[in-house]
C-alpha cells in the first residue's frame, strides 16, 4: 500500500505540472489576441495590459522550473516520466519566448501611434495570429492527450505562417521603395510580422518535444519552411 501511495503521489505532481503547463500557453495564447486588437484598434490601454501579463507568463516558467526539478531530486523519475517531465521544462521556455513576441508586438503598438500612418492592410496579420491561437490550442491538446500524431499536424502548419510572413514582407518592402516617409511604420510592422513568425517556430519546438514525450525518439522528417525573405536570422525582439 505504501507503494501505491507513492505512485498516486508521483502521478499527483505530474498532473499540477501539466495544468501549469496549460496555464501558460492559455495565457500566452491570450497576449497574442490582446496584442492583435491593439494593433488593429490602435488600443495603448491593451497594449499595455499586453506587457504587464509577460510578469505573469514568467512567474509559471520559473513555477514550472522549480516544480520539475523538485520532481526530479524528490522522485528520482526514470524513462517516460523522466522525459516528459524535462521536456516540461523545455516547453516552458518556449512558451515564455512566445510571450515575449507578444509583449514586443504590444510594444510596436505605441510606437506606430507615434510615427507616420500606413495604409497597409492588416488582416495578414490577424490571419497570422488566428494560426498561431489554433497552433498554440491543438499543441497543448497534443501535449494533454499524448498524440504524437495531432504534434506532427501542429509541426507541419508553420509553413502556412512562414509564407504568409512573406507575403507581408514583400508587400512592406514596396512601400519603403515608393515612399521614404513609410520607412519607420513599415520597418515596425515587419518587427511585429517577425515576431509573430517566430512564435510559430516555438510552436513547433513544442511539436517536436511532444512528440518525443509520446514516441520516446526525435522527429526524423526535415522540418517545411516557406521564410526566405532574408538568409539572416534575425531576431525580431527588441
Amino acid at each position: 500500500m505504501p507503494h501505491s501511495h507513492i505512485v498516486s503521489s508521483f502521478d499527483d505532481d505530474l498532473s499540477q505540472l501539466r495544468n501549469k503547463i496549460v496555464e501558460m500557453a492559455e495565457l500566452v495564447s491570450k497576449q497574442f489576441r490582446d496584442a492583435e486588437q491593439a494593433l488593429v484598434n490602435n488600443d495603448l490601454k491593451l497594449a499595455r495590459i499586453v506587457r504587464e501579463t509577460d510578469i505573469q507568463v514568467d512567474q509559471l516558467e520559473q513555477d514550472i522550473e522549480k516544480s520539475a526539478i523538485e520532481l526530479i531530486a524528490i522522485r528520482s523519475p526514470l524513462a517516460d516520466d523522466l522525459r516528459e517531465i524535462i521536456s516540461a521544462i523545455k516547453i516552458s521556455n518556449a512558451l515564455e519566448r512566445i510571450g515575449d513576441y507578444a509583449k514586443n508586438m504590444s510594444k510596436r503598438v505605441v510606437v506606430l501611434n507615434e510615427t507616420q500612418k500606413l495604409d497597409v492592410n492588416l488582416s495578414v496579420v490577424s490571419q497570422m495570429i488566428e494560426i498561431i491561437d489554433i497552433m498554440n490550442k491543438d499543441v497543448i491538446q497534443a501535449y494533454m492527450n499524448k498524440a504524437s500524431d495531432k504534434a506532427i499536424s501542429v509541426w507541419t502548419r508553420d509553413i502556412v505562417v512562414d509564407n504568409l510572413y512573406e507575403s507581408l514582407f514583400r508587400e512592406l518592402l514596396t512601400y519603403m521603395m515608393e515612399n521614404p516617409e513609410y520607412i519607420t511604420p513599415a520597418t515596425h510592422l515587419l518587427f511585429v510580422a517577425k515576431n509573430i513568425e517566430r512564435a510559430g517556430d516555438h510552436l513547433t519546438n513544442i511539436a517536436e518535444l511532444i512528440y518525443y514525450i509520446v514516441e520516446g525518439t526525435p522527429i526524423e522528417m526535415v522540418r517545411p519552411k516557406g521564410d526566405y525573405s532574408s538568409e539572416a536570422n534575425v531576431e525580431f525582439t527588441s
